[in-house]
Parts: C-alpha cells; structure tokens; sequence
C-alpha cells in the first residue's frame, strides 16, 4: 500500500512540475508574439507611402517626393 502512495505522491510531484514548465512556457511566447507584433506594426508604419487625391480624378495616389 504505500508503495501507492509514494508513486501517487511522484506522479502529483511531476504534474506540478509540469503545470510550472508549461506556464513559463507559456508567457515567454505571449511576449516573443507581443515583440514580433510591435516589430511588424512599427514596419507597417515606417514604410506607409502617404496617398494624396488627384483631384481630377478623385484617385488616390503615392506621394512624389
């Protein structure tokens, strides 16, 4: 019988140590996706060419310089 409860006592041991890995792991890519995204949106931002509308037309256009 207690040979039950030391292999129950182990298991519970290693669940809890695997919950604990798993969290870590867990932020650690939240924060890796959160700078990717803050990378992406600051490139999307830098690199937007402003659009002027052609009057004539009413179509919008890239600036030129």
């Amino acid at each position: 019988m207690p040979q039950i409860l030391i292999i129950l006592a182990a298991g519970a041991a290693g669940l809890l140590a695997l919950n604990r890995w798993y969290k870590a792991e867990q932020k650690r890519i939240a924060a890796e996706l959160a700078r990717a995204s803050d990378a992406l949106r600051r490139r999307e931002v830098e690199s937007a060419v402003p659009l002027v509308r052609d009057p004539a037309t009413g179509v919008y256009r890239p600036k030129r310089g």
